[in-house]
């Protein structure tokens, strides 16, 4: 059963397993790929956990283009459907054995039989043995080709079909009784009152035979998804409330602070507008303006900011570097997987500064690990390998290796060896000048380029060995962590360090903390890691000597080494602190990653956002712990009226009579006394369209280091509120206007189609900012 509706779409990606529909209509020419084909008939597989475990499994694609189903003979009805993933659920897909799982059999079976799916989030990749090459070849194949097309799905694409779930319809007769449409409203998270879904199920039947057909249950469902906060917008601009003239919708444009030109407007009708005759003679209807406002066109995040926009040509220290800790991790600290996996999920999400904590492996070859753990291992070229062919995905902007080096002289040279091999002359191992070096080189100058950060043989500190021109040093970041601290000396066993390795540190050559004095006259590649603890401390004591320090060096910033789960401390913090490399367990989803991922959702996702101009100056004013009236302080009035909700998922899906009960926080991240949140009441029983027209109001003081975050939770009366969805992102891109914001899971992916609809106002001193060009001018000083 497939109903068409200009309204909305996307009831299908809460309820993946519940429904068929024709999606694959959706991208033009598709139903004919023959891979996709291929994948639609399914094929036998081994699923392969190890070389122990290996189980038959059958594979085919659904209906809808989007779900793949996974089927064990013995599963239960419950299991079987859990055995399905979506296309947008992939984080990509690996041909081979490349996988720790695929590597264990890859002696005993063909490569080409084999790929690895990884997902997104938390989920475990998939990896596969097909009967033989061709097999695998046209799953991998089809699966980016559909992945592909959904990201690149257009928004009339997405909104071309609406689908009903077909569980709802119990006999399948293509009709729905009263209880089947009381089923379907649990299934769409929505409790509607006794008295009105009878009201609007009599409404429907037009027949009047107690069961609603195709074109009632269209009309069921075009009044059931009306918007009337969004239909009171329409009318408010619409002379006649029917439609919006091309001149009325150009004010609408201007009042939301973006280009109020005629030629925008038209552009916007041509896209948006699926009525022939309302496009013809350029008008926007009701349905035209709803699917624009659902538009990532008209999202809160500036779209002039999902693109590099920054200046790329100042040097590194004066850029946030999105950066990893312990990537190679999949879980906790101490009995987790270490795997390859991570550095791909890590560097897909642009992170610009990778860990890799390497020691003494078998038959020569280094490992990486977490030391002394029950961790497993994986082998350092292996990491070297998957670093090198995702690398510049992502981001084009220069790739930082973080070299934990626990290695004898022997594995080092090794590691040396795999670094120049496979990076090739990707790999900096020179200056990119002769002259000395007066500041770090930029993000631009080092584009496509990958540095090692490590110790580095410097004749000077007199710690030269006989042998060789081998220097002595603690083999590991341990040094630097304890070399903030005066008190005590390392009491741990140095080692050689390796020449050829040694030769690879050009940028970035770690150093223990030496204190403030003389900031001017240290060699810009000599950066130090701090412990969190010694981060903050340095922040609260010395903050304005700390932003100076971090306007010339480059500082890395890790987790205290007590978070055996791997759990995360505030970034934001160390951001106030001007600190580049803040680095986080990219494996630990949670509010510190969603700042990270708001942190860094600018400047086109790139992994390096530019600091504020007061925090790039050696005699930088700015103190994060004292920002009254000093550089940086604007300040400005946030108001934000949280209007309504749409699709929220059910949290409790093992209850099918549970609806969540949302409310929404609103919080502000950004110097201490900037740090503010408040919340709506919470709407009772209704997950689906909620109404809260709630506002709340924020006084920023520096609003070029304050993130915004959206968090929906559900209200629990007896328990901890349960996490429905969230979204973060920095207020110099927060859009004002009437913004749909487009929610996310715990993991980052998307809670499509789940948006909460917002009216955004800033003003400094009462003076109402409509655009970020405005704010952003203010903010440096130019209005």
């Amino acid at each position: 059963m497939t109903i068409k509706c200009c309204f909305h779409y996307g009831l299908h990606h809460i309820y993946d397993e519940q429904i068929s529909c024709s999606s694959l209509v959706l991208c033009s020419g598709l139903v004919d790929n023959a891979d996709v084909q291929w994948m639609m008939q399914g094929c036998n597989m081994v699923k392969v956990r190890s070389s122990r475990w290996q189980k038959s499994r059958h594979l085919r694609l659904l209906e809808d283009g989007l779900t793949v189903w996974c089927e064990s003979t013995k599963s239960s009805r419950k299991a079987k459907a859990s055995q399905t993933f979506a296309v947008t659920e992939v984080e990509c897909v690996r041909e081979g054995c490349k996988s720790e799982a695929l590597r264990q059999i890859s002696g005993s079976v063909p490569e080409s039989h084999c790929f690895t799916v990884v997902f997104k989030g938390v989920r475990k990749s998939l990896d596969l043995l097909c009967p033989n090459e061709e097999e695998a070849r046209r799953w991998v194949s089809g699966l980016r080709t559909l992945k592909d097309c959904v990201a690149n799905m257009s928004q009339k694409e997405k909104l071309d079909q609406y689908p009903l779930p077909q569980r709802a319809d119990q006999n399948q007769d293509g009709k729905m009784s009263y209880d089947e449409v009381k089923r379907l409203l649990q299934m769409i998270n929505i409790d509607l009152s006794e008295q009105y879904a009878r009201n609007l199920f009599k409404r429907c039947d037009r027949s009047g035979d107690g069961r609603l057909d195709h074109v009632e249950i269209e009309e069921f469902c075009r009044e059931l998804l009306r918007r009337p906060e969004l239909d009171s917008v329409f009318r408010h601009y619409s002379g006649n409330g029917c439609v919006l003239s091309t001149a009325e919708l150009r004010d609408f444009l201007g009042d939301q602070g973006e280009d109020a030109s005629l030629l925008h407007a038209k552009k916007l009708i041509l896209t948006y507008e699926l009525n022939e005759w309302a496009q013809t003679n350029q008008f926007m209807t009701q349905n035209g303006f709803t699917m624009y406002m659902l538009s990532l066109e008209n999202d809160v995040f500036n779209p002039e900011h999902a693109t590099v926009y920054q200046d790329m040509t100042r040097p590194l220290a004066h850029y946030f570097i999105s950066s990893s800790h312990n990537t190679y991790l999949t879980k906790d600290q101490v009995t987790s997987a270490s795997s390859t996996e991570p550095y791909i999920r890590a560097l897909n999400q642009g992170c610009r500064c990778v860990e890799l904590d390497c020691w003494d492996g078998d038959k020569g070859e280094p490992v990486i690990y977490h030391g002394h753990t029950l961790t497993s291992k994986v082998p350092f070229k292996e990491v070297i390998e998957t670093i090198a062919h995702f690398a510049f995905k992502a981001s084009p902007y220069p790739l930082v290796l973080s070299l934990e080096n626990h290695c004898s002289v022997e594995q080092q040279a090794v590691m040396a060896k795999h670094l120049r091999s496979i990076l090739g002359n990707r790999l900096l191992t020179k200056p990119l000048s002769d002259q000395a070096l007066n500041e770090l080189p930029s993000p631009e100058e080092l584009k496509y380029r990958i540095l090692v950060k490590g110790k580095k043989h410097t004749p000077h500190l007199g710690q030269l060995v006989k042998t060789g021109s081998s220097a002595s040093f603690s083999s590991s970041t341990e040094l630097e962590e304890l070399g903030n601290s005066s008190k005590n000396t390392p009491k741990r066993d140095s080692t050689k360090l390796s020449p050829e390795l040694s030769e690879l540190v050009v940028y970035c050559r770690s150093v223990p903390f030496s204190g403030f004095e003389n900031t001017t006259e240290k060699a810009p590649n000599d950066m130090s890691s701090f412990s969190e603890s010694d981060a903050l401390r340095l922040i609260k004591d010395s903050g304005k000597l700390f932003v100076r320090h971090n306007s010339r060096q480059l500082s890395r910033i890790y987790p205290s080494g007590q978070r055996l789960q791997s759990s995360n401390y505030d970034p934001q913090e160390m951001w106030n602190g001007g600190c580049q490399m803040v680095a986080l367990n990219f494996q630990t989803p949670g509010e510190q990653m969603d700042l990270n991922q708001g942190r860094f959702l600018q400047n086109g996702r790139c992994g390096y956002v530019l600091k504020p101009s007061f925090m790039c100056s050696s005699s930088s004013e700015f103190n994060p712990e004292n920002t009254g009236g000093g550089p940086g302080h604007v300040p400005t009035q946030l108001t934000i009226r949280i209007i309504s909700a749409q699709q929220l998922p059910k949290i409790n899906t093992e209850k099918a009579s549970s609806i969540v009960d949302p409310h929404v926080w609103v919080e502000i991240h950004g110097v201490d006394i900037d740090n503010a949140k408040n919340k709506t009441h919470r709407i009772d029983n209704n997950g689906f369209n909620p109404r809260w027209d709630c506002t709340l109001s924020f006084q920023l003081q520096v609003p070029e280091l304050a993130l915004v975050r959206f968090v929906v939770e559900d209200h629990d009366h007896k328990a901890k509120n349960d996490f429905v969805g969230q979204f973060t992102l920095p207020f110099m891109s927060l859009r004002t206007g009437y913004r749909h914001i487009h929610l996310l899971k715990a993991d980052g992916s998307s809670l499509s189609p789940a948006t909460l609809f917002v009216h955004v106002k800033v003003a400094r001193r009462g003076v109402p900012i409509k655009t970020v060009a405005e704010r952003m001018a203010i903010a440096k000083g130019k209005a």
